[in-house]
């Protein structure tokens, strides 16, 4: 049983890059009809949760066979004016999950957030009281559309939550992109509180992303909205920065040279795209997954994933897994020893007619990625 008595065999947390190679393996099929925020997450027995807000409804589907069939939608809770439904977290000391639903109210500061926490891998949901306390300078983060947070597994802070936040201006309008940031929450309780980090050190970000590296480290990956005036930098291109306190604080920002935000002509305040990233839980090995749009024009579509096997210094391979009409994105990967074993999930938004017709869930495995188009950015590395 897991620790304190949870309802799941003790799994490795890491194991062997084996799992995820074999016969190239690729699967999409249709979740959600309408809405959008995807997330997707893997419970520590294994079942995979794909999380959508369809209909002002905030609901989760359940797998129990590794994500080839699917158990009708559960409804969480129903919102007038719903504004959030990413930063899904997975306890991987507990086995609880939480999930984050958040009112839309401005111009008035939007109420503190509902948070659901399961503690059966998703088939029970109930409202868990907790308390979110602001940043040093007093602001308050919004949980508003994020990917999946984590579980720390590596050094002082091993079993930390952490999951990606923001903060926005007095409203929600293009007029305030700039001067909104990303940040983070993190509890060492078990999710009854949570501390916000410090803040992310650009301007203008939003809808973040966050993995940890075998060495402890945590790469934040970001959205940029839109930048402070003057900025030279190009604004098709991810934010980066780094954490060495589990996330307290982020340090050393950058621009990724190779990642895209969303369609590359997509330009301006409100540009860029909410991605998905998730670190393969390989032992001693650093290979990240990123997904988002791989449009060479203005639209949001044919989302595609890129890998990198260096914890994100480079990003050699990439492939295309929805053709047409698609936005956000986000990644999932299977546990050891479960139905999920060796299989990376995607969860986006996407349709044949239009990029917000519906939630499309593709499960593949490494190998089918390795078979997608070099960049030209390193090399792919596969030595155990």
């Amino acid at each position: 049983m897991a620790p304190g008595g949870g309802l799941f065999p003790v799994y490795a947390e890491e194991g062997s890059i084996t799992a995820f190679r074999g016969q190239a393996k690729f699967q999409l099929q249709t979740l959600y009809a309408g809405g959008r925020q995807p997330n997707v997450v893997v419970a520590m027995d294994g079942t995979v949760l794909a999380t959508f807000v369809p209909d002002a409804a905030l609901q989760v589907r359940r797998s129990e066979d590794g994500g080839k069939t699917w158990g009708d939608p559960i409804i969480l809770g129903k919102y007038k004016h719903l504004f959030s439904g990413g930063g899904v977290t997975v306890d991987e000391t507990s086995g609880d999950i939480f999930m984050f639903a958040e009112k839309y109210e401005w111009p008035r500061t939007p109420p503190p957030p509902t948070i659901y926490r399961s503690k059966d891998h998703g088939k029970t949901w109930q409202v868990q009281e907790t308390v979110i306390h602001p940043a040093k300078n007093g602001d308050r983060p919004t949980m508003h559309m994020a990917e999946h947070g984590i579980t720390l597994r590596h050094g002082k802070h091993k079993g930390r939550l952490l999951r990606p936040a923001r903060f926005y201006g007095p409203t929600d309008t293009r007029k305030y992109l700039p001067t909104m940031y990303n940040t983070a929450i993190y509890s060492d309780d078990g999710g009854n509180s949570w501390q916000t980090s410090g803040r992310f050190p650009e301007l203008g970000t939003g809808e973040g992303t966050v993995a940890e590296l075998s060495d402890g480290r945590i790469y934040y990956n970001s959205r940029r909205h839109g930048d402070p005036p003057g900025a030279k930098y190009n604004p098709c291109l991810r934010w980066e920065a780094w954490s060495d306190d589990g996330g307290a604080t982020w340090k050393d920002s950058a621009v990724c040279t190779i990642l895209p935000d969303g369609a590359r002509k997509s330009i301006g305040a409100g540009s860029g795209c909410m991605a998905g990233l998730v670190r393969l839980p390989v032992k001693g090995r650093d290979i990240l997954l990123y997904s988002n749009c791989d449009s060479q024009g203005g639209d949001r579509k044919d989302v595609s994933v890129w890998a990198s096997f260096d914890g994100a210094k480079t990003w050699p391979i990439k492939r295309r897994v929805y053709k047409g009409p698609s936005a956000y994105s986000s990644l999932a990967a299977g546990r050891q020893g479960t139905s999920s074993e060796g299989w990376i999930y995607i969860q986006l938004e996407g349709g044949p007619r239009h990029r917000y017709q519906g939630s499309q869930l593709a499960r593949f495995n490494l190998s089918w990625l390795l078979q997608g188009e070099k960049t030209g950015d390193g090399k792919p590395s596969l030595d155990e």
